[in-house]
């Protein structure tokens, strides 16, 4: 079923207050309309504006469509606007609720497979009361009464006949609907989906923003260096007294170099051997935190933070637990987070394999990066 958006964001929001209409305040540093467009990505939008917004909606690359004076008379504008294309199904949608989800648009668009009409709604759960001068002057019984969202969607002709035929005047698209007898199904609707109506709902969207917009990244590393002559070893930025050293073209820190790789890895940039080769000279013997130095560096610059690390040591020898704390601090320094955030432990192999041999040590490290 070919279907399409119509976006009303032609009113001027006078509850709202402020310099400009709310649909084009900023939100999380984008115009609400901006974070209301991204829930239909790939689909045909027709956003109806007001004649004095056209400068502002230019850049948004959606079709753009004068309103009327009223909310229907600008759905109606929209709706002709769709005409003679094609369109089989509509989303019908208030500009000032942006944070409507794919999901929800998808939950719309199954429903007119059997419907005329559906519609998104809460049940009401808290108890409702009539007022009058400031008092409590009676009670409503809840039963059955839904608080309505949008998008409301419909199939295109019969809404279309139906906003024809209508004299003006009501509240929403599903009034119309009924006036001209289609059915409506209502869909669940989300909590989340909030219309923007005064200055304290900008707070409550921005923080919903932010959760839904949580940026993760998970990764891990791996790292092995074989024993070789020495009378010490470097482990994540601590040097330990052992029998022996470990071979490698920098100083051989295994922990260190399995968790600047997991870091590498969390942003998709590679390993250590991308960004310090061993073929160059300069990087002989060098210290490993300046690769970490370098990998966390680097995070910061793309706006991630360190949300946790976690480095194994494996090997037989030499015994990590008298040392873990001075690790864990070290790499912590190296950083710039709280020890809190990092994790150093040691595993043996049971014998097992090259680390049950003694001859090296492997590590395995995660690291995870939140935007901050």
């Amino acid at each position: 079923m070919q279907s399409a958006v119509i976006i009303v964001a032609a009113g001027r929001g006078s509850r709202m207050g402020g310099e400009v209409p709310k649909q084009w305040q900023m939100l999380a540093g984008k115009p609400v309309l901006a974070h209301t467009l991204r829930a239909f990505a790939g689909m045909r939008v027709v956003l109806v504006i007001h004649p004095d917004d056209r400068d502002r909606a230019t850049g948004l690359g959606v079709e753009l469509v004068e309103g009327g004076a009223t909310r229907d008379a600008s759905v109606l504008a929209g709706l002709r606007a769709l005409e003679g294309s094609g369109v089989e199904a509509v989303l019908i949608h208030d500009g000032a609720r942006p944070l409507v989800s794919r999901a929800l648009v998808g939950r719309l668009v199954d429903a007119l497979a059997t419907h005329d009409g559906a519609a998104p709604a809460l049940p009401v759960t808290d108890a409702l009361w009539r007022g009058d001068a400031g008092k409590v002057s009676g009670t409503v019984d809840r039963a059955n009464l839904w608080r309505a969202q949008t998008p409301q969607a419909f199939r295109f002709a019969p809404i279309l006949a139906a906003h024809s035929a209508h004299p003006g005047g009501a509240l929403d698209d599903v009034e119309v609907a009924r006036a001209a007898g289609l059915d409506v199904v209502i869909v669940e609707g989300e909590e989340t989906n909030l219309k923007l109506t005064y200055p304290g709902d900008f707070a409550r969207a921005e923080a919903i923003l932010k959760g839904r917009d949580m940026d993760v990244r998970l990764g891990n590393g791996y790292d092995v260096h074989a024993f070789c002559e020495g009378d010490h070893v470097w482990l994540c930025g601590v040097k330990v007294p052992h029998g022996k050293g470990l071979l490698g073209h920098s100083d051989a820190d295994v922990g260190m170099h399995a968790l600047t790789d997991a870091i590498y890895g969390a942003l998709a940039e590679g390993d250590i051997g991308r960004h310090f080769p061993p073929s160059d000279p300069q990087w002989k013997g060098a210290a490993s935190h300046i690769f970490l130095s370098h990998a966390i560096g680097l995070a910061r610059c793309r706006g991630y933070d360190l949300g946790n690390c976690d480095v194994t040591l494996v090997c037989e020898r030499p015994k990590i637990g008298p040392h873990a704390l001075a690790m864990q601090a070290e790499l912590a320094r190296i950083m710039g987070v709280d020890a809190g955030r990092v994790s150093v432990k040691a595993t043996t192999s049971e014998r097992l394999g090259f680390t049950g041999r003694e001859e090296g040590i492997a590590s395995l490290a995660t690291a995870v990066l939140v935007k901050a």
